[in-house]
């Protein structure tokens, strides 16, 4: 293991930078997009992208596995579990360069066999670190780490790549669930580097920071 720890605000102008890069990131907010929730933006992500790119990919979980250990400790951890399904290879990839046992998490049990929501050896008394790909609202951290509790583990954390981190509720909701929330950039950071960049015209960047100082308001504006 080998790792250095840059600044955090140099961890997240790279993180957005690479993600435009590899066209992870996209804004329209011609024909916004529609998200799982059904409500509209002009801002779209996919992380699963980063697994395509060796470089992204490696440069992009160090960065995550310098952030848990800066902010959480270097001994916090005995078991390192991703999300189904985005948050399996991170998790993997995190766990290697941690030098713990990985494990994942379903969304829901499988119906037969044991019936487990829990995949690998993951065991009493384990203090586990859940590893996604980004985080919205938080929600869907909540039931998973619900599960890895339900087998007498712990799970006080979660990182993510990319947190939104336009809905101010997202980490009170985590902390109320006794979660602590690690990222390495969000939208704010991505809008920066795309207008130092000038990777989108100025029309598009003005619109996509109307929606991300106020989602609700522009949703309700933009049907």
């Amino acid at each position: 293991m080998s790792l250095t720890f840059p600044a955090r605000d140099e961890i997240a102008r790279l993180t957005a930078r690479m993600l435009l890069e590899i066209k992870a990131v996209d804004f329209n907010a011609a024909q916004p997009f529609t998200y799982a929730s059904g409500l509209k933006g002009p801002t779209y992500v996919d992380c699963r992208r980063i697994i395509s790119f060796p470089r992204v990919r490696a440069t992009l979980m160090d960065f995550m596995a310098a952030t848990v250990m800066r902010d959480a400790g270097f001994e916090a951890f005995d078991n390192v579990a991703g999300g189904e399904t985005a948050g399996i290879p991170f998790g993997a990839l995190v766990a290697e360069r941690l030098g713990l046992p990985m494990t994942y998490v379903r969304k829901k049990p499988k119906g037969y066999g044991r019936n487990a929501r829990i995949e690998g050896v993951m065991t009493e008394g384990q203090r586990v670190l859940l590893v996604e790909d980004l985080t919205t609202d938080g929600g869907s951290k909540l039931s998973f780490v619900d599960a890895i509790r339900e087998t007498g583990a712990t799970c006080a954390h979660t990182a993510v790549i990319f947190y939104y981190g336009i809905f101010p509720e997202t980490t009170q909701r985590l902390a109320d669930h006794g979660v602590a929330l690690h990222h390495l950039c969000t939208w704010w950071d991505v809008l920066a580097e795309a207008r130092a960049q000038g990777s989108f015209d100025d029309a598009t960047l003005t619109e996509v920071e109307a929606f991300l100082t106020d989602p609700r308001a522009w949703q309700a504006a933009n049907g």
